[in-house]
């Protein structure tokens, strides 16, 4: 027995020598290192490196929840709106030899019903429009695409005419807030000046670059340059102040005798940013005023967005239009003034305070004030419109990257001429013109911002 157990002990031991010899004689794979994401903190916060490369990315986004109110017009029309809105972006920089090298994508998809399809400048139940009375989807809307790459900006970005773009609070004012197509060279001089000289694509921001009119028609003439915009900034813990200016052609037509002219319009613009600690912490003022000729777009009239003149009217102001009695083509004046104020009540409780008043020369199509049998004429009559624009809210931030809040708005358009009461139009009977309208519009936001 003890035999049998001495050759069964020594035949394991044998097998187990032979088995290990060969496995030693095989190739050892070792598990690939894991290249965990990194923390980028060169950029602020929420950058990660892409792993394996030396580009940093952030990715956020926004949902948006509002609800709008406002005065019922028809009963075609809805008396309130509402609006769903989502927003993704990518934000990658690269530290290179020449600069930092950016790359920013945004967009936005949105549903929104009733008183959101109706335009006006405050976007709330203003203006009528069967054609748009029911639910809108926006489809994926390109925000913004561009590249810098050190002092070079190209793609669709904000305007460097731009100052204050609407922002604070919930609804907008008479300001330019444009994101057109371009192409723009800034230099830096130290202590936080720099300069910016920006070729914009005016076609790319939904407005008319053009100024055509006679009497119920108008016609394009085409552009042969692009906008040159340029702007001196200036960026330092007191706050900013930049002063801009834009020239471009303006090609005009008039439908009447057929004679063309290759007018070129203007802009310019001032605006300061003031922070103020002493207040409360976040507290800033922005004050800003604009001129035009022939180039009102730049102020914020003219073109989709906040164009239009409210409720009392269901059309846009153009750059120039044909006198009914001369036949020569005026072109347009403007100038805006624009103040917003924000102020922390609380660190969890703010409020914005906004307001613009701008006014318009030279602005055409609007009601005669002669009668035949009782009827106004309807001609090209100059309306010169007179426009203010007021408005607050409380907002609620219970936690980080979330708002709560409420904002009430006031607007007013007052005209040189008198015009088609557009609540009468639109409920029927006898045609009733007026000089100045009036309106309230009220708006609950739910925003989350990731």
């Amino acid at each position: 027995m003890k035999l049998v157990k001495s050759l069964l002990l020594g035949s394991a031991a044998g097998i187990a020598a032979v088995a290990g010899a060969q496995a030693a004689d095989l190739p050892s794979r070792k598990a690939a290192p894991v290249e965990y994401v990194r923390v980028c903190t060169a950029y602020g916060a929420g950058f990660f490196y892409i792993p394996g490369t030396d580009t940093c990315l952030r990715v956020g986004g926004r949902v948006r929840a509002e609800y709008t109110f406002g005065e019922r017009w028809s009963r075609a029309q809805d008396s309130y709106g509402t609006r769903a809105r989502g927003r993704i972006y990518i934000d990658a920089r690269t530290a290179t030899a020449y600069g930092t090298l950016r790359t920013f994508v945004r967009y936005d998809v949105t549903t929104q019903s009733g008183g959101y399809n109706y335009g006006g400048p405050n976007a709330g139940t203003n203006r009528f429009n069967s054609a748009t009375g029911g639910v809108s989807d926006s489809g994926l809307f390109l925000d913004k695409a561009f590249v810098q790459f050190g002092p070079i900006t190209a793609g669709k970005a904000q305007s460097f005419f731009d100052f204050y773009a609407n922002d604070f609070g919930f609804s907008v004012v008479r300001t330019s807030d444009r994101y057109p197509n371009l192409l723009a060279y800034t230099a830096t001089f130290g202590s936080g000046f720099s300069a910016t000289i920006s070729l914009e694509d005016g076609l790319t921001t939904g407005r008319r670059p053009f100024a055509a009119v006679a009497p119920f028609s108008a016609a394009y003439e085409g552009q042969t340059y692009p906008d040159v915009v340029a702007s001196l900034r200036v960026d330092q813990g007191w706050g900013s102040a930049q002063l801009s200016g834009a020239v471009g052609n303006r090609g005009t037509f008039n439908v009447l005798n057929g004679a063309s002219n290759d007018d070129v319009g203007y802009a310019i613009q001032g605006g300061v940013k003031i922070n103020l600690p002493m207040l409360a912490a976040g507290d800033t003022l922005f004050l800003q005023a604009g001129y035009a000729d022939a180039a009102i777009e730049y102020l914020g009239w003219n073109g989709s967005g906040n164009s239009g003149f409210g409720r009392v009217a269901t059309f846009s102001p153009n750059n120039a239009y044909v006198d009914p009695i001369s036949g020569q083509v005026d072109t347009a004046t403007a100038w805006n003034v624009v103040a917003a104020f924000r102020h922390f009540w609380m660190p969890t409780l703010r409020s914005d305070f906004i307001g613009s008043y701008s006014e318009v020369k030279a602005v055409g199509t609007g009601v005669i004030g002669a009668t035949v049998a009782g009827a106004p004429i309807f001609g090209a009559a100059k309306l010169d419109p007179k426009e203010l624009i007021v408005g607050a809210n409380l907002v609620w931030m219970p936690v980080s990257g979330l708002d709560i809040g409420v904002e009430v708005l006031y607007s007013r358009m007052e005209f040189k001429n008198r015009i088609q009461d557009a609540k009468q139009a639109f409920l029927g009977g006898p045609i009733r013109t007026i000089k100045s309208d009036d309106a309230f519009t009220g708006r609950l936001r739910i925003q989350r911002d990731f």
